[in-house]
């Protein structure tokens, strides 16, 4: 029977509160008193409930006891096995449906009022005909499962740069992934009702019955809303994750004056105690993981490197001009595969407890195994069957780990910092085997916004079709940007006339190769050297050589000690090829035209700057 006829929905209990009764003319509600909750959340559940017809409906209070409680239920139930408990203490092993393993952006919609404000970067749908589509698949779809009520705050919870949402969902997995990904429960419940009516956003989610063809990740600006049906997988059911703290975040940030970018957060301490905080964005496969928990090489072993945030920067003007940033996240929901202990050894220690994986492989004695790992040998694939090469790969390629950030060895205190950090240099980068040296500065803000928006990177084996083929990721945001990108880059363009303190803006390119194919840089924690660099030219204290397309490194400025790279490498990385920048600058002369009259004049006629420099040089 729905809901609406009279059904009964029992409210579960968050573990140590109280519960009272309170009747509604058509559902029997037994509600927790966490904390007052405001009018139009406790409406909004009810609409959620007679919409989709729970069994129960529980309001999670974030606790330990509570985590707990859902993972022996979800073990009992079969949606998590136990990993070996002696060498990966509380550690569990998700196993998800085969169609269900990676966000799904041919299915993920932006709906806008006017189709211009989606822009062409992301797919649209007028709201009224996605609320009606979205809502039909919700229709009792959470019959007979419990209902969760997810409060959370993306950001430290006493930060005026945090913003909140609530994610209904009917999925424990997803509950116990919040939990260790956001700030989530009783206190950011708490800041919601301090924050009043209408300040949170608003995220419902399903699994569905799992099928491809009833799958929708919709996302609404204008009402700080989500709709997400058919997937179980992160990045469509984590609500908090891409669809809030990017797609809606981006949307927020630009009305209030901020920005929301898909960066890393990384301090480096130099041996006199001095930290700068960087900022980065860089496309998949490019080694973002790998920058934020990067470890010195014995060369700089009295050099530290901290680590704030993985994937996600909100970025805000202080009252003296300078931009801070916090990570609006509390964990890591990171692609496993690769990770060892030469490639990323923090991130190898920190998941050997207390963490949740996804779509990896088991070995004989029930440790999680994937490829690259190189320790141990798979017995069962990620899907549970005997491991079998013919198969395919033990771990699925976009396998996970879920894990709180401060398992992390490199961990920062400061990611709870209210106020956030001080960002000294914003970092784009790509993946380019020829074209892109080392790293290079940009002359000014506004030539900075341009090297952001020219972000391409040649796709590799892990990607969806012919390998090598060069793909435009603005600001590393393509996927993730929730309105049109000449909006966004205007708005990028206009921290220029707000501050004169902005931070410096750089590219770099770990990935140039020989003509054998063969990396000229080694990469991993050598890449300490060329952050040290922009450092340095934060500081004014080296000097660098203007080219058309930026400041290039002098010879000798980049430290190569102990490194086995000749001078005639470190010259080929540092250098640029006149045409070939010339055909890259026409191609983003293209990209850019493609966004119309909304293109911000300024960012062409920087495109145009650089295209007469070059010609002249």
């Amino acid at each position: 029977m729905h809901a609406a006829q009279g059904h009964e929905i029992a409210i579960m209990r968050p573990l140590g509160t109280d519960i009272r009764q309170q009747n509604d003319s058509r559902i029997a509600f037994r509600e927790p008193t966490m904390t007052t909750k405001p009018d139009s959340l406790q409406q909004w559940v009810n609409e959620v409930a007679e919409l989709t017809n729970p069994a129960a409906i529980h309001w999670c209070d974030g606790s330990d006891a509570e985590y707990e409680d859902l993972i022996k239920q979800m073990l009992a139930d079969g949606t998590l096995s136990e990993l070996n408990n002696e060498s990966y203490p509380n550690c569990y092993l998700h196993l998800s449906d085969p169609n269900d393993v990676a966000r799904v952006e041919h299915l993920t919609f932006v709906c806008t009022s006017e189709e211009d404000d989606a822009g062409p970067n992301n797919n649209w749908m007028a709201p009224a005909e996605a609320h009606a589509k979205v809502d039909a698949l919700f229709a009792g779809a959470m019959q007979g499962r419990t209902m969760y009520v997810i409060p959370y705050c993306m950001g430290p919870i006493d930060s005026p740069f945090s913003r909140c949402g609530v994610e209904i969902s009917d999925s424990p997995y997803v509950v116990v992934n919040m939990k260790l990904m956001t700030r989530m429960g009783t206190a950011a419940l708490a800041r919601i009702e301090r924050e009043g009516e209408g300040d949170f956003v608003k995220g419902l989610h399903s699994t569905g019955d799992l099928s491809p063809d009833r799958r929708m990740i919709m996302h609404f600006p204008e009402e700080l809303s989500i709709k997400s049906i058919g997937s179980g997988y992160g990045g469509n059911a984590l609500l908090g994750k891409k669809c809030h703290a990017l797609r809606i975040a981006s949307h927020q940030a630009r009305q209030e004056g901020w920005l929301a970018e898909h960066m890393l957060i990384v301090g480096i301490e130099n041996p006199d105690g001095e930290t700068h905080y960087i900022a980065c964005a860089l496309p998949s496969a490019c080694g973002k993981t790998n920058l934020a928990m990067l470890i010195p090489p014995d060369s700089h072993a009295d050099w530290k490197v901290w680590t704030l945030g993985d994937d996600i920067a909100w970025l805000h003007l202080d009252d003296e001009g300078r931009l801070r940033a916090i990570n609006p996240e509390s964990g890591y929901f990171g692609v496993v595969p690769g990770t060892n202990s030469k490639t990323n050894k923090n991130a190898f220690d920190m998941i050997t407890h207390d963490a949740i994986y996804t779509n990896v492989g088991r070995t004989s004695n029930n440790e999680p195994w994937w490829e690259d790992k190189q320790v141990g040998e798979p017995a069962y694939d990620w899907q549970g069957r005997d491991y079998d090469a013919s198969n395919g790969p033990a771990a699925h390629p976009n396998s996970r780990f879920t894990v709180a950030a401060c398992n992390n060895p490199s961990y920062s205190s400061l990611a709870e910092a209210p106020d956030g950090v001080p960002i000294s240099a914003i970092v784009f980068g790509g993946r380019r085997k020829e074209l892109a040296p080392l790293v290079y500065q940009s002359k000014d803000w506004k030539h900075g916004v341009l090297v952001g928006a020219g972000v391409a990177s040649e796709t590799t084996a892990a990607n969806v079709g012919e390998v090598g083929v060069v793909r435009r990721d603005p600001m590393a945001m393509k996927p993730f940007c929730g309105y049109n990108f000449a909006d966004y880059w205007a708005h990028w363009l206009s921290f220029d006339e707000r501050s004169d303190k902005l931070p410096k803006i750089f590219h770099i390119n770990w990935f140039r190769q020989d003509k054998q194919g063969k990396f000229l840089w080694p990469g991993f924690g050598e890449n300490l050297r060329v952050l040290r660099w922009i450092i340095e030219r934060c500081e004014g204290r080296v000097d660098a050589i203007e080219t058309a397309i930026g400041y290039l490194p002098k010879s000798g400025d980049i430290d190569t000690t102990q490194l086995d790279i000749s001078d005639a490498t470190m010259q080929a990385l540092i250098s640029i090829d006149k045409a070939q920048w010339l055909e890259e600058m026409s191609a983003i002369g293209e990209y850019l035209d493609s966004y119309g009259d909304r293109l911000p004049a300024a960012l062409k006629a920087e495109q145009q700057k650089v295209v007469d420099q070059l010609s002249q040089a």
